[in-house]
């Protein structure tokens, strides 16, 4: 028999039982729709997050302490900062970075703040789209301000506009809570969106001589630098570890360390794959069961049919020809399911990504693996019955009622 009239024969058997042919897809569409939305979105999260990160620039680098060994006069300071500014060859901006975790409010609203005072030169470090105002200037840094530029999430959320220039909110907890004026809104760095933004915390930028008003024992353990360009990034990470270590004569003692801040996004890469990973992995022990329940089925399947397979074999049917006619069948059922699961992953990929503002990506590749793995569940599955019935016995088959 040729595989177009197994193919003929499979559709037959599935078309006149549709409930039990759709029973048995259902563990298939459940696991594929579940490993597509996950995938497709974890990858969509991944774009987005780094290409926010890669706006940051090339040419940025991170120069840190090493808190755990670091005595306090290991620590960086403002002059560091300007002496950094005026010694270094290949450093165009630098910026001092210190962060402390708040609340910000408005009236009876409030959020989660993650506070970091810096500098002036912090705005070409982050890059950050300025959309109302401006970025605090260096007078502003001297005098310990309290002034304060937010994201325009956070603007929404408190206000319900973004153009909150010139209004005024409170930061900090308990006793310790200081008036900031508004002097610019950025463009948020959205890595979710949608409504998961309220649950974010707001990413706000304050002078560090205002931040230090605010706790007496804020020590900077940051510095950003940002290169002359990116071919010369890594002479100014090392230019800065040599002058910073000179500076508090530390040097040999490996106190200081930096990495360009694109590192950063391989980093966060790496987790996300492997929470995505994990999460698929997850998602794919439904397509276990769902292969069990096409099993199952195609051995109800093989019960009901054994006399027509006894039939069948008395008229010359080999027990080749029964083997793969039911095994063509159980990969049709699974290639179904998996298509079916695909479309259905797709449309709540998209309406998971719509509430949350992220774009899925499926590649290709998704798609044939998605083809080939239901095939191979088909396969797998659908061997152990399709040999029971192949190795019936055609008189008692014939017996059987």
């Amino acid at each position: 028999m040729g595989l177009l009239e197994n193919f003929k024969m499979a559709k037959e058997s599935i078309v006149s039982n549709k409930l039990r042919s759709f029973l048995t897809m259902l563990g298939i569409i459940i696991g594929i729709s579940s490993v597509i939305a996950i995938l497709s979105l974890g990858a969509g999260g991944k774009a987005s997050i780094t290409g926010e990160l890669e706006k940051i620039g090339s040419s940025s680098a991170q120069i840190k302490v090493d808190t755990q060994e670091a005595s306090k006069g290991d620590y960086f300071t403002l002059k560091d900062v300007d002496y950094l500014k005026e010694k270094g060859e290949n450093i165009k901006y630098a910026s001092a970075s210190a962060s402390r975790q708040s609340t910000i409010r408005y009236k009876d609203k409030g959020k989660r703040a993650y506070m970091t005072g810096s500098n002036e030169d912090m705005k070409y470090v982050q890059n950050s789209e300025i959309l109302y105002g401006r970025f605090f200037n260096e007078k502003e840094v001297e005098d310990g301000k309290n002034v304060i530029v937010i994201d325009d999430i956070t603007a929404s959320y408190l206000f319900g506009y973004k153009d909150a220039v010139d209004e005024t909110i409170t930061l900090g907890k308990d006793a310790n809570i200081k008036k900031f004026k508004i002097v610019g809104v950025t463009k948020s760095a959205s890595y979710m969106g949608g409504s998961f933004n309220d649950q974010m915390p707001a990413m706000v930028n304050v002078p560090i001589t205002a931040l230090r008003n605010m706790y007496d024992d804020l020590s900077i353990d940051n510095i950003y630098i940002v290169s002359n360009s990116k071919e010369t990034t890594d002479d100014a990470i090392n230019e800065s570890l040599n002058i910073l270590s000179a500076k508090h004569n530390n040097r040999g003692e490996d106190l200081y360390s930096g990495e360009k801040l694109l590192k950063q996004v391989d980093q966060v890469n790496k987790i996300i794959d492997i929470f995505t990973s994990f999460i698929g992995a997850v998602a794919a022990i439904s397509l276990v069961v769902g292969g069990i329940g096409v099993m199952n089925i195609m051995l109800v399947s093989v019960t009901e049919r054994t006399r027509e397979i006894g039939i069948r074999k008395a008229i010359g049917a080999t027990t080749n020809a029964i083997l793969i006619q039911f095994l063509t069948e159980s990969v049709i059922i699974s290639l179904i399911g998996g298509l079916i699961g695909m479309i259905l992953g797709i449309m709540g990929a998209y309406a998971i990504g719509s509430y949350a503002d992220v774009t899925p990506v499926l590649s290709l590749r998704d798609i044939i693996l998605v083809i080939l793995f239901s095939s191979s569940v088909g396969i797998f599955f659908g061997i152990y019955p399709a040999r029971k019935a192949a190795k019936l016995d055609p008189i008692d088959a014939l017996r059987y009622e």
